[in-house]
């Protein structure tokens, strides 16, 4: 249904994130090229998750808010491509295993709390009560990482949303 556009068939205001992500990846994953249809979606997309990449949580919490995201959104895409960046990362294959199956809990204390923390900001819709805050916090986060677990979400739920409606 939806387009896997080229360079060529893309509409011009997408063109320039697609040549971006070709040479930032060496090639044009299918998600961008259907995403291309809105170069508004693309961009933000883009520029969003450049953002997130910048945040203070680690590489492989900034994972484990895609994973829970994505696992939670069933965008098998978003699983596949983000289950790559886990090995390249370095991640241990059980904690791997336990994001993509959504088992409980993770081996690892300080990732189960982003896990849970974004598994409740997600049920609440934001709404994270004190006493979880509070569990997030113990386990050395702190609120800029709270907000930047916000901004994954929003980031990762627009893209896992996307990948599915245009079937990347």
């Amino acid at each position: 249904m939806f387009t896997e556009h080229t360079l060529e068939s893309a509409p011009p205001a997408s063109r320039r994130a697609m040549e971006s992500t070709i040479k930032h990846l060496g090639h044009l994953p299918p998600a961008v090229a259907r995403l291309a249809s809105s170069p508004q979606l693309l961009d933000g997309f883009l520029k969003l998750s450049a953002m997130f990449e910048q945040a203070t949580l680690d590489p492989v919490a900034r994972e484990v808010v895609i994973m829970v995201v994505a696992t939670r959104n069933e965008c098998h895409v978003c699983v596949e491509m983000h289950t790559g960046k886990l090995r390249a990362l370095g991640a241990d294959e059980e904690l791997i295993a336990a994001l993509r199956e959504r088992r409980q809990p993770l081996g690892d204390e300080r990732l189960e709390a982003v896990r849970q923390f974004t598994l409740e900001a997600l049920r609440t819709a934001g709404g994270v009560a004190d006493e979880e805050l509070k569990s997030f916090f113990a386990h050395g986060y702190t609120e800029q990482n709270a907000l930047e677990v916000v901004m994954g979400i929003g980031t990762y739920t627009m893209s896992t949303l996307a990948n599915r409606l245009t079937r990347a």
